[in-house]
């Protein structure tokens, strides 16, 4: 058994693989201050939960954004199952193409949706990531990461209307009955969510047409990624946990 651990700027999602199959998956926040110890006791009680026997795991593979909290994982895992955990950044040999100017600014997140994606679905393929951030990754159909958009992820989007006027208030994540909205309530969700929706299908139009591609497939993945897809045109389908699936890829690959 496999222990993939992506640590968001939001969330941390934590994974047991067995062979390919996501066997137990569990999320905490990555707002709140974790040390080691409590990490390690959260997981061996949702590992118990689960059925997950801690014996037969394998090795763990780890993806961070969050600097501060990379090293809490990696010693909990040195501690747990008395293994030294392969880390993913831009050094790591992925087989992944890279063309883009600065390489190494490229967060192990998207790094990990790339991989995952073009294994799964080959390319042209454009990744939808509904995060912190919404971000967009190119793949080319060769396989080659190409670049990418970052905009403004929908919950931030909310919190920060909310935050900087000091009369909008804080809103529901959900789609208003219409997209002209009646209050200022609705009025918001329409902007957040109906903006989401045409910013997402016009920049993948957009990507599309200056790639010269005839086709491309989209697909989303992170929390949100649902709530989108059910109104986009573009986005054909959801995959949860790709981040998890490229980082079980990229171990396999480095540990062969």
């Amino acid at each position: 058994m496999l222990l993939a651990i992506d640590v968001g700027n939001s969330e941390t999602v934590l994974g047991v693989f067995r062979g390919e199959e996501l066997a137990a998956h569990w999320r905490l926040s990555s707002t709140s201050p974790r040390t080691t110890d409590e990490v390690r006791i959260l997981f061996r009680q949702w590992a118990a939960e689960a059925n997950v026997v801690l014996s037969d795991m394998r090795g763990c593979v780890i993806s961070s954004v969050v600097p501060s909290l990379t090293g809490v994982f990696v010693e909990m895992a040195r501690q747990a199952f008395s293994t030294e955990p392969v880390i993913i950044d831009s050094e790591t040999e992925t087989g992944l193409v890279v063309r883009i100017d600065s390489p190494r600014t490229l967060g192990a997140d998207r790094i990990c949706n790339a991989v995952a994606g073009f294994a799964r679905f080959g390319g042209p393929l454009i990744v939808v990531d509904f995060g912190t951030a919404t971000t967009f990754d190119v793949i080319s159909e060769r396989g080659e990461y190409l670049g990418g958009v970052i905009a403004l992820g929908i919950k931030t989007a909310a919190q920060e209307l909310h935050r900087v006027a000091a009369k909008l208030p804080k809103v529901d994540i959900s789609f208003p009955e219409s997209v002209v909205g009646r209050d200022t309530e609705t009025c918001m969700q329409s902007g957040i969510l109906w903006g989401t929706v045409a910013m997402v299908d016009g920049l993948i139009d957009r990507i599309a047409l200056e790639a010269g591609w005839n086709a491309v497939r989209a697909v989303g993945t992170g929390g949100l990624a649902g709530i989108v897809q059910s109104h986009s045109k573009r986005i054909e389908r959801v995959e949860p946990f790709l981040t998890l699936d490229g980082m079980r890829i990229i171990y396999e690959k480095v540990t062969q």
